[in-house]
């Protein structure tokens, strides 16, 4: 068996858990049989001292 890993960013204008879904949604569309996800990293734009965008690096990993 093998798994592949997907290394995606998925952005959000509302948190980092819509960021992370919208990449797992986005990824599953492609990559088929997605088994786990990895947060690896949470970031955000900053604008006029609020948060505006967040995004977060993640790894997709799936099953062909």
């Amino acid at each position: 068996m093998v798994v592949k890993v997907m290394d995606l960013v998925g952005e959000s204008n509302t948190s980092w858990d819509d960021a992370v879904k919208g990449a797992v949604e986005q990824a599953s569309q492609s990559a088929g049989n997605i088994t786990g996800v990895e947060v690896a990293n949470l970031t955000a734009g900053v604008r006029d001292g609020k948060i505006f965008e967040y995004k977060a690096n993640v790894r997709v990993a799936y099953k062909e």
